[in-house]
């Protein structure tokens, strides 16, 4: 791999279309010397928010454009946008003030996002920005009780301390500025009028209030009236809800701009809310809101078997990084052979994740306070070096970090849980302009601060909770006043890499293991032949700091076979029903300039591009024709 810097609880399937799926799945520089301490082993995976079934779904089709995102309301805006000549940049604004409304439990104005557009005129992929950042007043012992020892991890998020300056809506104005078409105020239209109206609480929105009734409750008001009946259950799937405050903050916002948000009343609001909390108040200041700024940043960019480019979002997010590792690291092997679902392959992708997550919970951070080799993290060499410590007989158990060129510096081992409550929606317009978004407010419905009728984040608990290891070390992922904490976010644009022509656009919640998913969609789409929605589909598995290979509980992976494979190879072995990816991806489907089919789509269908949606969410894809 040549790799430069620039750049569910599922349920169980029924037996007939387990075995059409296995059907079809089966049709279809510098060396490792010196390398550092192992990180300490982490806790089985836990994603932030409760799995609400498998629903199947078929490939989708349009020939004008293409909107793939976590709701179908949203997916409708966001597309309604693109028909009135709307770019790409304006679908996605939409499609996220949507999100912030049905969706709230996973991201809004009160959080961050990551964003890579590509501008199509131009040739020029940007990766924008939006990542919370540490109040002035934060320090280094944030999260450090009164007696000495870390906090627990709902003890930091519930209330007002674990709140950053939110990032999102600063972002996305300045990227509508550089590619927006349509006024900025237009795009406010549908989630002001869902807002004002009401819309239907979805399954999913209603099992994750379920999940989190009791702290909701407990936070009391306004989030407890808004979410719970009196008795403190969750709204039941099919009720109205209205947000008359949202509509009214997104009518300032769409009129004011991102200041409407960032200075006068909602700014007040917003620390009154943090600072004032009754028991676990936080440090963000009118200041850090006013003075928050977004960053531009060049996107880490690598090329995949020869004909593709894999571009992603660099350093504050390890997820670019660690994907692309991943890829670098399996560039040494024959993965098309091993084909998917089989023991070998669930052995060799796992060990490859489990090198990558080594050298992210050691050297991934904010590059403005500390110094992060991702050069040398997906230098070629450096991982065609890390790929000989893979053995298909035998696992590496619990991973050591390498030292990559560049490392300047001893580092400590993180301890941050990472477990950012997340949605990602993937569009492309009709002039084949791209944007790839990630966008979060950390935990499973933030801090459960709201105000003015959206959700604040808890995003500073991404953070560690420490700034030394055990052993007295550094650590690069601490807290530091208006630092951004280290994400996993992976918002993805694979190129051709001969014509520079856009191939696919895909991505993922799911805290941590963000990585795995958009790394599995990646080689199925190009080591396997499969399609974007069979890609999506693949069951979800993986490693990280430790010996424990998950997989998804009653797939097609899930077998006694490779259960036993694997633990003859080393692996510890754990069936989870919570890999709940929410995978929305976007390929180009039609014939290239000079007549080539566009490569990753690799399916029959009609159609300029083809949009796959998770079916372990309840999102879906869709275009104008």
């Amino acid at each position: 791999m040549t790799l430069s810097s620039s750049v569910t609880r599922r349920h169980p399937l029924l037996a007939a279309l387990s075995l059409a799926l296995v059907a079809a799945l089966s049709a279809c520089g510098g060396s490792n010397s010196g390398p550092v301490a192992s990180p300490e082993p982490s806790e089985q995976y836990v994603p932030p928010e409760p799995p609400s079934g498998y629903t199947p779904k078929a490939i989708t089709y349009a020939q004008k454009d293409m909107v793939s995102a976590a709701n179908p309301l949203a997916v409708q805006a966001g597309v309604d946008i693109l028909a009135k000549g709307g770019s790409a940049l304006d679908a996605a604004i939409a499609v996220q003030m949507v999100l912030n409304l049905v969706e709230p439990q996973s991201s809004g104005i009160g959080g961050g996002a990551f964003l890579l557009h590509f501008d199509k005129g131009a040739n020029s992929l940007l990766a924008y920005d939006g990542r919370e950042t540490a109040p002035a007043a934060a320090t280094p012992n944030l999260f450090i009780g009164a007696n000495g020892s870390p906090l627990g991890f709902l003890a930091a998020v519930d209330g007002g301390l674990s709140v950053g300056t939110p990032g999102l809506l600063r972002m996305l104005e300045a990227a509508h500025k550089a590619h927006g078409k349509l006024p900025w105020k237009d795009l406010f239209e549908p989630a002001i009028k869902l807002s004002e109206d009401g819309f239907a609480i979805s399954p999913r929105m209603s099992v994750s209030i379920a999940g989190s009734a009791a702290r909701i409750k407990a936070q009391g008001e306004p989030a407890a009236s808004y979410f719970l009946n009196a008795d403190g259950t969750a709204k039941a799937a099919g009720t109205l809800l209205k947000n008359p405050e949202l509509a009214a903050t997104f009518r300032a916002i769409a009129a004011g701009g991102a200041d409407a948000f960032y200075k006068g009343d909602i700014a007040r609001d917003i620390v009154a809310k943090v600072t004032k909390h009754p028991t676990n108040p936080g440090r963000l200041s009118e200041a850090d809101l006013a003075n928050y700024t977004h960053k531009v940043r060049e996107p880490v960019c690598g090329t995949y078997r020869v004909q593709y480019r894999v571009c992603g979002m660099p350093a504050p997010s390890s997820g670019g990084i660690a994907v692309l590792q991943t890829l670098g690291l399996l560039q040494n092997f024959d993965v098309a052979a091993l084909k998917p679902n089989t023991l070998d392959s669930v052995h060799l992708v796992s060990e490859a994740y489990r090198l990558a997550y080594a050298d992210r919970a050691l050297y991934v951070a904010d590059p403005d306070f500390v110094s992060v080799p991702q050069a040398g993290l997906v230098n070629a060499d450096y991982l065609k070096e890390r790929a000989k410590l893979i053995r298909m007989d035998q696992t590496i158990g619990t991973p050591t970090a390498g030292t990559p060129p560049g490392v300047s510096a001893a580092r400590g081992q993180d301890n941050s849980l990472n477990l950012p409550s997340t949605s990602h929606l993937s569009i492309v317009d009709r002039n084949g302009n791209v944007v790839s978004m990630t966008t979060t407010i950390e935990n499973g419905f933030g801090s459960l601060q709201m105000v003015r009728g959206f959700l604040l984040n808890n995003q500073l608990t991404d953070f560690s909770f420490t700034a030394t290891d055990a052993a007295g070390k550094p650590i690069a992922n601490s807290v530091q006043p208006g630092k951004r904490p280290r994400s996993s976010m992976a918002p993805t644009v694979v190129f051709n890499a001969s014509t520079g022509d856009v191939e696919a656009v895909i991505g993922s919640p799911g805290g941590s293991a963000i990585i795995q998913y958009t790394a599995k969609s990646l080689i199925g789409m190009i080591d396997w032949g499969l399609n974007v929605q069979q890609a999506i589909n693949l069951p979800n598995f993986g490693a990280q700091t430790n010996a424990t290979t998950s997989l998804e509980k009653g797939s097609l992976i899930d077998t006694a076979a490779i259960r036993d494979g694997l633990r003859a190879r080393g692996h510890t072995v754990a069936q989870t029903d919570t890999f709940t990816s929410g995978l929305h991806g976007v390929v180009y489907n039609g014939l290239r300039a000079n007549g080539q089919a566009g490569l990753l789509s690799r399916n029959p269908g009609a159609g300029t591009y083809a949009g796959g949606a998770d079916p372990r969410r309840e999102g879906i894809a869709k275009g104008n024709d």
